[in-house]
């Protein structure tokens, strides 16, 4: 039986609008880089997934008729803003509106909305995307400030056009203005036959450069410094443990470093493994969800070291080059199970008495 404790309680000062903010904040580091990075694009993009998430959560409060006071919780503006940060700048309009419907839709109130879904609803929503639509997911902006970039992305009138109609629109050639993530070179190179060192030295990559954010990428998981920032904010904050993105991270470090050191022509070493894709992001963002992940310490150690080794294998012998994401929403299946066999022992169970 579960131990049932009388009156007073005392209120811990939290509440759902309070995390939710908490963890939006968090991203403003992030969410600053992006915009510096790609510029109005950004902008548009976050925009529009956060409205589009907005007015979707209304209009299934609507037709389940509960009260729109729920909005003001701030979990579909945190959902729009966690999608858009996962989202090349590249995608069109009408892709981003897709995605956030079905954050909103199939990710959170087809479960019965919020604390119940079993998934991220973000990552859910991402996943579908890129599995729908893989080239234009897969479409890397090159970033202001990361050598010549065609489009200028702070004339909002070019960003505004190249983002509702395409590069068509501003007559660019799509070639011009992409490159490849650090993660898909590497896993590009392989496949011809180049080694990982020799596929790093050729795409001139910069672990500072990586550190800072100056890489092609999701708008929102460029720079490892911002999104550490952000992490360690929400742990200052108690607003998450140590015990996901700890595990998750360590595992992946673990891995790269016990198999870069066996054969380090064919398997990437850990710093580029930790400020590559969206490792970070994932970490302490998207695993520590409360709602889609373990309810106790150790649970929440076997699944981030669940998604290390899922990130890593993915990375590694997957047909994506990024398997941060696939890794959590594959966790987050196992979280019945991990809570399962990880429930603490009822107090006073098994003393015989």
């Amino acid at each position: 039986m579960p131990l049932i404790i009388s009156s007073p309680h005392a209120h811990g000062g939290d509440s759902i609008r309070m995390t939710m903010l908490t963890v939006v904040l968090a991203l403003l580091p992030a969410t600053i880089v992006s915009v510096y990075l790609f510029g109005w694009l950004a902008v548009l993009l976050i925009l529009t997934c956060m409205l589009t998430c907005l007015i979707t959560e209304a209009a299934c409060l609507r037709l389940m008729g509960r009260p729109l006071t729920t909005l003001l919780d701030n979990s579909a503006a945190l959902t729009g803003l966690f999608l858009a940060l996962t989202l090349p700048a590249a995608v069109p309009w009408w892709m981003a509106v897709l995605g956030s419907m079905f954050a909103i839709v199939l990710g959170k109130q087809v479960y019965g909305g919020l604390g119940y879904n079993l998934f991220n609803p973000a990552l859910s929503a991402r996943v579908i995307l890129l599995i729908s639509f893989p080239l234009s997911m897969t479409s890397w902006l090159i970033p202001m400030h990361v050598g010549a970039a065609a489009l200028d992305m702070y004339d909002l009138s070019a960003s505004l056009a190249f983002f509702l109609s395409g590069p068509e629109a501003l007559n660019l050639g799509l070639d011009a203005i992409t490159m490849a993530s650090p993660l898909g070179h590497v896993k590009t190179e392989w496949t011809l036959g180049v080694g990982v060192a020799e596929a790093l030295d050729a795409y001139h990559y910069s672990y500072l450069d990586a550190f800072l954010g100056r890489e092609a990428g999701s708008i929102g998981e460029t720079s490892a410094l911002a999104l550490l920032i952000g992490g360690i904010y929400l742990l200052a904050r108690h607003t998450i443990t140590w015990h996901i993105p700890f595990a998750y991270i360590g595992t992946v470090l673990l891995l790269a470093a016990l198999f870069s050191a066996i054969e380090p022509a064919r398997y990437a070493p850990p710093l580029f493994h930790l400020f590559a894709g969206g490792l970070i992001l994932c970490a302490f963002f998207m695993a520590t969800d409360p709602v889609s992940s373990p309810v106790t310490p150790a649970g929440q150690i076997v699944f981030g070291i669940g998604c290390g080794v899922l990130t890593w294998v993915i990375r590694t012998f997957g047909g994506y080059p990024e398997g941060a994401m696939f890794a959590v929403v594959l966790m987050n299946c196992a979280v019945p199970l991990i809570d399962h066999y990880c429930r603490p022992r009822v107090y006073g169970h098994g003393s015989g008495r």
